[in-house]
């Protein structure tokens, strides 16, 4: 029988149904918004996979949209004077020698004389240099990849580690190139920062990779992580070790430094930034050290460590009145030295009671009393400052060579402080600056070479190459 129920009637039933419907639906969104919230807080599966594809994400985002222009990433600074090349030098206070540095510009090392002149260049884009081999499916353009560090060989022979500006992981490899930067081998493991050779040739070199493996006693190391290695590579590249550094942290006495590492580290909870090689001589004047062992540096947590490769485990750490260092080296007498990027404190002023109107020093350390034995902070005058890179280097006369980032400049300070040799990197991108000025590339090291530790056929050869 046909319903007789008027069309009016039936229409308070219908809008009842679809407030329900709208109901039902604002029911399950809100229990899908507990249900990820309960995810995120509570940091269970599927978190993750959901952590990882939106740091991924984002990492994508900021590679296509943020790095257009190589003169806006921090490879480049704004120059702050129109000096180039050599602007101080006093022959009787300086180490001879020559001086080799990597500029923020290329891939690319330069060896020049006391007069600033260039005696000798290398040169290799890691476009000449990438195949499908390496974990990098889309690497950064030349411009924006540089020679973060280099060593010379004897005969002219380049280890060079290059490194990129917008990606993450930045480490991009580690090649051996000849004189004529001729490709000897390459070496497409995630190398960055820092290399060193032992005395029986073998090769230290920094790598990092993104893994999600958790410890339990320390669930701040978030994932996905950018984790450091130590790998260990025979004269011609080949891989012959390869060591977990927060491994090798967290299976030591001093696992409990990570528990010191900051909120803004992105998931580079240590930035691994120097490696070298112990040898015997330096091993018998650190009581703590042993021959073989490699002396790190961990700028995230403020310390400096040896390694011991054979436990595959910290066997030393130590932390003191530095922040965010590069670059510790033992001295001959035992010291240690170190760039000290941030641990200088200033007044509002930019000053401080001491003088040095800069954040950076260079500390020269006794690692058994953790005394300040020597430092150097620049003036007020010619203020000191180089925030997240450079290097130092003390010399076989007593100066120190000293490698200051944001400036693109090498200087030479004599016990006393005095500059006996300044160097301005002299490649410019003018006009390209934020306010129309010019642009100066970074010099994150740099190293004096005494020319008799070089082969005469390659310094007879050598001559000075196109910019």
């Amino acid at each position: 029988m046909a319903s007789t129920t008027p069309t009016a009637a039936r229409r308070p039933a219908a809008w009842l149904d679809r407030i329900s419907l709208a109901g039902c639906m604002l029911a399950a969104l809100f229990l899908c918004f507990l249900g990820g919230a309960w995810v995120v807080l509570a940091q269970v599966f599927p978190y993750p996979w959901l952590a990882q594809a939106y740091e991924g994400g984002m990492a994508l985002l900021a590679k296509e949209t943020q790095y257009r222009d190589p003169y806006q990433t921090d490879f480049w600074k704004a120059a702050r004077s129109d000096a180039q090349g050599v602007t101080r030098y006093v022959p009787a206070k300086a180490q001879d020698g020559l001086t080799l540095y990597t500029s923020g510009d290329a891939a690319r090392a330069s060896l020049v004389g006391m007069d600033g002149l260039e005696v000798h260049a290398w040169q290799l884009p890691y476009s000449a240099v990438w195949d499908d081999t390496s974990p990098i499916e889309d690497p950064q353009p030349d411009a924006y990849i540089y020679w973060r560090k280099a060593k010379v060989y004897p005969n002219g022979d380049l280890l060079a580690v290059y490194v990129a500006s917008g990606d993450s992981p930045w480490g991009y490899g580690l090649v051996r190139i000849d004189k004529d930067s001729r490709l000897l081998w390459k070496f497409l493991g995630q190398a960055h920062h820092d290399v060193d050779v032992g005395a029986d040739g073998r090769i230290y070199a920094l790598t990092h990779e993104i893994r999600d493996n958790t410890y339990q006693d320390f669930p701040q190391l978030a994932v996905p992580r950018i984790d450091d290695f130590v790998e260990v590579l025979s004269a011609d590249g080949e891989l012959l070790k390869k060591v977990s550094i927060a491994d090798a942290l967290i299976r030591s006495p001093y696992a409990r430094l990570l528990t010191r590492v900051a909120w803004y580290t992105k998931g580079d909870y240590l930035h691994t930034n120097g490696i070298d090689v112990v040898g015997p001589e330096l091993a018998a004047k650190l009581p703590v050290a042993a021959p073989g062992q490699v002396l790190l540096s961990f700028r995230e947590i403020d310390t400096i460590a040896l390694l011991d490769l054979d436990q595959e485990r910290i066997v030393w750490a130590l932390r003191g009145a530095w922040l965010a260092q590069h670059d510790p080296d033992i001295l001959p007498d035992g010291n240690i030295l170190l760039f000290d990027n941030l641990g200088r404190f200033l007044d509002d002023d930019g000053s401080d009671a001491e003088g040095g109107g800069g954040r950076s020093r260079i500390l020269e350390i006794d690692p058994a009393t953790l005394a300040i034995t020597w430092q150097y902070a620049g003036t007020d005058d010619e203020p000191f400052d180089s925030d997240v890179r450079a290097s130092q280097q003390r010399l076989a006369n007593g100066n120190t060579l000293i490698t200051e980032e944001t400036r693109g400049r090498i200087f030479e300070v004599t016990p006393d402080h005095e500059i006996v040799w300044e160097f301005v990197n002299p490649v410019r991108a003018e006009g390209r600056g934020a306010d129309g000025g010019d642009m100066i590339p970074i010099v994150s090291w740099a190293q004096r070479i005494d020319p008799a530790s070089l082969d005469p056929d390659f310094l007879e050869r050598s001559s000075v190459a196109d910019p």
